[in-house]
């Protein structure tokens, strides 16, 4: 099993801005040097709490100060962006990363992120998957000049001029593109059957009980089976809220002052009356009023010492029949140095005890 993060990134809103990519950059760092081999970095544009607009310039940062480990958008928020610019822009940070990039993409986004572009929530869908076959278009096209005509774009653009080179000319560094993986929130999220019929891996939430994971992979592999291809668990990643601590005492005491802030402070307000209550829920009867902090730490996060980790990790790889990479959502704590020992002590602890997960 492979390790990575997920980072949103998640920042309580009292940190400077400033500080909250300063943490970001020394977390990814660090993960860097112990061994990670992967981290994504999400996008939104409304969200105190999730404050990073731009996650190519944090990568493009990260990407100097480290030398190994692949990064990937966590996820680009494809309706909110006009295709042919988020092309060439994210073509051009693939050769900045000389091939250590990745290409996550969102279909949806939330409501506050949609007014502030102008964007109806009934078309954004609609666009968002225009906008993406756009994007793979303009990569793909291959000499004269580019035309498109959708509903909600129209492009056009012109041909190469050998003598004055100016013209369509941006690919990214792999071809035909930077691998591609579709994240998924919902219980039931068609992106997940467009992962599967198109071969990208697919990402699930950090939201989803276990309860729900399987229907997820089912949902990938529905889509693999109708285009006649066969889905690879491998290509599944999970996400997860993951703290680990010296001792059982010490990983719970951490983790409430941190996820525990987190979920009271910003998740659940913004989760209650919504689908994500009952996204995290076992038994889908159980009262909303039942998924407190001390719920979440036993049945949700994988929260405990290296043993107790690698436990609750086998037994979700169990319950939902396999998957390739564990993402550990980051997390901001007021004492950096849980953050950092967190991780070390997943991939130094935990991980040579999942190796054998695949």
């Amino acid at each position: 099993m492979r390790l990575g993060l997920f980072m949103m990134p998640l920042h309580p809103p009292y940190r400077p801005v400033a500080d909250c990519y300063d943490r970001d950059i020394d977390q990814l760092v660090a993960a860097d040097r112990l061994g990670f081999d992967e981290a994504w970095l999400g996008e939104h544009f409304t969200e105190k709490w999730e404050n990073a607009p731009a996650p190519e310039l944090l990568i493009a940062k990260a990407l100097a100060l480290t030398e190994r480990i692949v990064f990937g958008t966590g996820v680009t928020l494809l309706g909110m962006h006009e295709p042919a610019y988020l092309a060439h822009r994210l073509a051009m940070l693939d050769h900045l990363a000389r091939g250590r990039f990745q290409w996550g993409i969102g279909l949806g986004g939330i409501p506050t992120d949609m007014k502030l572009m102008g964007l109806d929530p009934a078309t954004a869908r609609g666009r968002a998957a225009e906008a993406l076959e756009v994007i793979l278009a303009l990569w793909g096209h291959e000499g004269g000049p580019f035309a498109y005509q959708g509903e909600h774009f129209d492009i056009e653009a012109p041909e190469l001029d050998p003598e004055t080179e100016r013209g369509l000319h941006m690919k990214p560094l792999q071809r035909p593109h930077p691998p591609i993986a579709v994240a998924a929130s919902t219980p039931q999220s068609n992106s997940l059957k467009l992962a599967g019929a198109r071969g990208w891996s697919p990402m699930s939430s950090a939201l989803l009980s276990s309860a729900l994971l399987p229907g997820h992979w089912a949902t990938v592999a529905e889509g693999a089976e109708a285009e006649g291809v066969t889905a690879d668990r491998a290509q599944w990643r999970i996400a997860r809220d993951i703290f680990v601590g010296p001792t059982p005492a010490i990983a719970r005491e951490r983790a409430l002052a941190v996820l525990g802030r987190n979920y009271t402070v910003h998740q659940l307000p913004s989760r209650r009356d919504t689908w994500q209550m009952g996204a995290a829920k076992l038994d889908p009867d159980m009262p909303d009023e039942a998924l407190d902090v001390d719920y979440m730490m036993e049945n949700v996060w994988i929260v405990g010492d290296p043993v107790e980790v690698e436990d609750k990790i086998r037994a979700l790889y169990e319950t939902v029949g396999g998957f390739g990479t564990l993402l550990s959502v980051t997390a901001d704590s007021d004492d950096a140095s849980w953050d950092h020992e967190s991780l070390r002590l997943l991939a130094e602890k935990v991980g040579p005890r999942i190796e054998g997960l695949h």
